[in-house]
């Protein structure tokens, strides 16, 4: 599932190709939306900003009216220069936005809804978001007291998935903050005191932002020498390294399945306490 990182550099690029100009036209060729008048009801109305709110992205047109989206497990919004191939089938497109010079795709939904500014600012999903991990002004207390008032007795590598306490945290920078912390992701909440908490989304919320700044390219590990990670071992500390050597105590990180979505989580047990 895209994390809050690729979901604000998409809002990035999304932004520059669409704020101010011209939309020459505006397609919703999935079926599911064929009679809600997308073309019809947005045409003439310029984008005034793109927003993301953890891994939630907003279009914000002239008017009032704001499309809403969230890309699950496989979604995309990709921006090509007019007339470039697309890289996927464009029976996978679910809205379209064409200026002179750009063509702006949302590909795969799943969750794509044209609404009012003022359903989008009481809309439950979006009004029940912690705070943003990557938000300027970051509310540490406020995701302390989320966490604080969540269930005691759930490990915080579930918590942390939770867009409630903090959002745009997914499995990948759950796994890379509590392994950069040195927190294992079992602990229960109550055993876990504030300055853990906040050690924790203070480790990655750097990682993340030069994620955004590098188009949502995940990269937390820099091997020393010719900086490139060993083939197949990707360029993290933990997420995805389940059986391979911890890069600091050179112990088989572990993985399994936590909280009720059975999110896989890759920690170290000797490091990770």
């Amino acid at each position: 599932m895209p994390e809050g990182d690729t979901i604000h550099s998409a809002a990035r690029r999304v932004g520059a190709a669409l704020v101010g100009r011209e939309i020459e036209s505006i397609e919703a060729p999935q079926p599911r939306h064929r009679l809600d008048r997308w073309p019809q009801r947005l045409a003439g109305r310029r984008v005034r900003s793109v927003d993301a709110r953890g891994k939630h992205l907003l279009l914000r047109f002239e008017g009032d009216l704001t499309v809403h989206s969230h890309l699950r497990m496989g979604g995309s919004w990709r921006v090509y220069r007019r007339g470039e191939r697309w890289r996927r089938s464009p029976r996978r497109a679910w809205l379209v936005l064409r200026t002179p010079e750009h063509e702006v795709v949302q590909f795969d939904g799943p969750v794509l809804e044209l609404m009012t500014d003022g359903r989008a600012r009481s809309d439950a999903r979006l009004a029940a978001l912690g705070p943003d991990i990557l938000a300027e002004d970051f509310d540490e207390v406020a995701y302390l007291r989320r966490l604080r008032d969540d269930d005691p007795t759930r490990g915080i590598g579930d918590a942390l998935l939770d867009q409630r306490n903090v959002a745009g945290i997914g499995n990948i920078w759950k796994s890379e903050g509590c392994h950069l912390a040195a927190i294992d992701p079992w602990r229960r909440l109550a055993e876990l005191s504030d300055a853990e908490a906040l050690a924790i989304v203070r480790a990655v919320r750097p990682l993340m932002r030069q994620s955004v700044e590098r188009g949502g390219r995940v990269e937390t590990y820099r091997p020393e020498g010719d900086r490139r990670a060993a083939r197949g071992d990707g360029r993290t500390w933990a997420h995805g390294r389940g059986g391979l050597p911890c890069r600091t105590c050179r112990t088989p990180l572990r993985a399994r399945g936590q909280g009720d979505d059975n999110r896989t989580t890759f920690w170290c047990p000797r490091c990770q306490r």
